[in-house]
């Protein structure tokens, strides 16, 4: 299997042409290289990767050249393209390894060659094609780990040292500086023997690996893990570097967080360079040298999804660069201030509503616990103005609703709970109905039984949706010139009410539709106070206005940019719209003032019959806000979507006396002055929207 390396820099922009005697030993803030491996002709990853690494302001990339790959059918042809697309935009260190079955010991490509000097005639073979691309190769990756190189197979190392050897001499006549391949775990005796093996003579780098909180079950720092094999070299006369050319962090238990924390420990490393591994995640559907899934951390180390999506370290690195990466790691370290006032815990506190909620409670001067993964782009930013705009009252707990304990962690001494966390999305449930269930409905359950736990639960608002009740084609409507209305008077009065029928459709509405009726049973079943949300649509600042988060905000932001805007549908679907500020309206007052109603009552929420808008009256309403029109197409409808949703409130008017006070235009005009003073933000735009999809995330 091909392996790639992609690099990011920092610090001088390069060290070729010192001598020996002028490499100081670096004590921190070293060159800094990403990892990421290539199959043969993966050409479409191969420019996405360079495109990623480009937003990063990458430089160096390190990456691999298999020498089975190479002498096969179409490895050449591979090559040829490969390496001059690489180091057009980077400065390329290439690993050599993985042995043609044909030529070794063992027909596979960890295994020994018969004759190691085939190996060195390679890597001359190689560098006389492209040597002018490169300032050093690497010889191997991870020769003590048993599933790159067989060393039962040559368990003296005899063949290896003498492999090592003529390939670094050969590199040495082209003037091409060498990299022992990275040790994994770092083995000080296996250090000595290449030394007394003669491997050691014409090596430059040595490299080392190292992966804190995934493979490692015990680690001691990157001082003691570099300081070891330096004590080998002081002890040999060797002048040869120390790089460290591999480390990372999987997130296969969804922690983004951990892997930003990581990659700001090891560039404080002793080290000349590090290269970070790696820039994608390993494609589901590929196998590892452990074989297919045999180990499920090893398809999550990439910066970025393998389908492309950052994760948070790419973003906050992309966006504002790697010194807000430093800053933002400290973010998440305990805080030891002590508050006499019970927190209240928003799951999602750094989305869209959970910012405005935890904005509004904290300058009451109640603290607020933040339970947020930071998975969706914007909410690190939402996290640090709440931090930066209320200190010690943010408490900013960094995990995944499906960690039941990091959830743990947050819940001690909760007043009261908002749960807001959620996959967001009626596309994307359809994309990955594993996720939308997993953060949906498994993280709600993870979060009611780590409640049942305690002594004594606290209270709970669930925000659920509109999309409970389906597509609600039995709701008849008569079509208008610019939208739909209902032919039942009662509804068209007064909307959807809560008694009407559930029924659950797209992946996305059994999910929150099943955690709905969880939380509603909890207070039958086990005596919680909890409530239910079901919300509509819901707009305001904070919004970012991608599909996950709003077609309110989307339309808004795609005007301001000029982007052409593609409705689904034929427009006159309705709405009714909320403003932000009234839903926090609604959650403060349930939670304040009418806690008694929280006995397992759901209730309608959104901006009611005053606020209904179709698709098209909010394009022209832009229009008259914005001074231009934006550029509309239209496309086919979206299974499930609703021509038809307006909330009936009444249930919950009559019990709290609450009101939505912010009208449909006004909210606009107010969302519209926010996304402009803030245009400095980077906003994600995506390509289309529908009025369908959930806002309230």
């Amino acid at each position: 299997m091909s392996r790639i390396v992609d690099t990011i820099r920092f610090g001088p922009q390069d060290d070729d042409g010192m001598q020996p005697e002028e490499r100081e030993r670096r004590t921190g803030n070293p060159d800094l290289g990403v990892v990421s491996y290539f199959h043969i002709r993966d050409y479409h990853k191969v420019e996405r990767v360079v495109e990623e690494l480009a937003s990063l302001g990458v430089t160096r990339l390190r990456t691999s050249v298999s020498w089975h790959d190479f002498v096969n059918e179409g490895g050449r042809e591979w090559y040829d393209w490969l390496l001059p697309k690489l180091t057009d935009r980077f400065d390329v260190t290439p690993c050599v390894l993985y042995t043609p079955t044909h030529l070794g010991i063992l027909p596979k490509t960890s295994s020994p060659p018969r004759d190691p000097d085939d190996f060195a005639a390679f890597v001359d073979q190689l560098l006389t094609t492209y040597g002018g691309f490169f300032s050093h190769v690497e010889l191997w990756n991870e020769p003590n780990n048993f599933i790159e190189w067989d060393w039962t197979v040559d368990p003296e190392w005899k063949i290896f040292a003498d492999m090592i050897a003529g390939a670094a001499a050969a590199a040495r006549r082209h003037e091409v500086r060498t990299v022992l391949g990275g040790m994994s775990p770092m083995d000080p005796n296996w250090l000595h023997l290449m030394f007394n093996r003669g491997a050691m003579a014409d090596i430059d780098v040595l490299g080392i690996h190292g992966f804190p909180g995934t493979w490692e079950a015990v680690w001691d720092g990157w001082d003691a893990q570099v300081n070891r094999p330096q004590e080998v070299l002081d002890a040999h006369g060797s002048p040869a570097q120390i790089w460290i050319t591999e480390c990372g962090f999987s997130t296969w238990h969804h922690d983004e967080f951990r892997m930003l924390t990581e990659l700001v420990e090891v560039v404080e490393a002793p080290v000349a360079r590090v290269y970070w591994y790696s820039a994608e995640d390993l494609a589901p559907e590929r196998a590892t040298l452990d074989g297919f899934h045999a180990d499920e951390r090893a398809y999550h180390f990439g910066l970025f999804t393998n389908e492309g999506r950052p994760k948070l370290a790419a973003r906050v690195w992309a966006e504002q660069g790697f010194d807000e990466v430093r800053r933002f790691a400290k973010l998440g370290q305990p805080r030891i201030e002590l508050h006499q006032v019970r927190p209240t815990l928003i799951t999602g506190g750094a989305g869209f509503v959970g910012t405005n909620l935890a904005d509004r409670i904290a300058r009451d001067k109640k603290p607020v616990v933040v339970l947020d993964n930071l998975s969706r782009p914007g909410t690190e930013r939402n996290l640090r103005w709440l931090i930066d705009t209320h200190g010690s009252l943010i408490i900013p707990m960094i995990g995944d609703m499906r960690d039941r304990f990091a959830i743990r962690r947050a819940l001690r001494e909760a007043d009261e709970v908002v749960h807001l966390a959620a996959q967001v999305a009626v596309t994307s449930s359809r994309d990955d109905p594993v996720h939308d269930f997993d953060v949906n409905l498994r993280g709600t359950f993870n979060l009611l039984e780590e409640m049942r736990r305690l002594e004594a639960a606290p209270p709970i608002l669930f925000t659920s949706t509109n999309k409970v009740y389906g597509d609600l084609d039995d709701v008849k409507l008569t079509e208008h010139v610019a939208r739909y209305e209902p032919e039942d008077e009662v509804i068209a009065a007064s909307g959807i009410g809560e008694d009407h029928p559930l029924a659950f459709c797209s992946p996305y509405g059994s999910s929150k539709g099943a955690a709905d009726q969880y939380v509603l049973d909890y207070a039958r079943s086990f005596g919680f106070r909890s409530a239910v949300f079901r919300m509509s649509c819901v707009y305001g600042p904070h919004q970012l206005g991608t599909e996950d988060q709003g077609w309110v905000a989307h339309f808004l932001i795609h005007a301001i940019r000029g982007l052409p805007i593609t409705v689904y549908g034929d427009g006159k679907q309705v709405r009714d719209i909320l403003f932000v500020d009234d839903l926090v309206d609604a959650v403060r007052r349930l939670l304040s003032e009418s806690r008694t109603l929280m006995d397992g009552r759901a209730f309608n929420i959104g901006g009611g019959p005053a606020n209904t808008v179709s698709l098209v009256e909010v394009l022209r309403a832009i229009e008259r806000i914005h001074g231009a029109a934006p550029e509309v197409s239209f496309a086919a409808w979206r299974p499930g979507d609703q021509r038809y949703y307006v909330s009936n409130t009444s249930r919950f008017e009559a019990a709290t006396g609450w009101q939505a006070t912010v009208k449909a235009e006004a909210g606009l005009t107010r969302l519209h002055r926010w996304l402009i003073e803030h245009a400095d933000r980077p906003l994600a735009v995506v390509p289309a929207v529908t009025g369908g999809t959930d806002s309230a995330g």
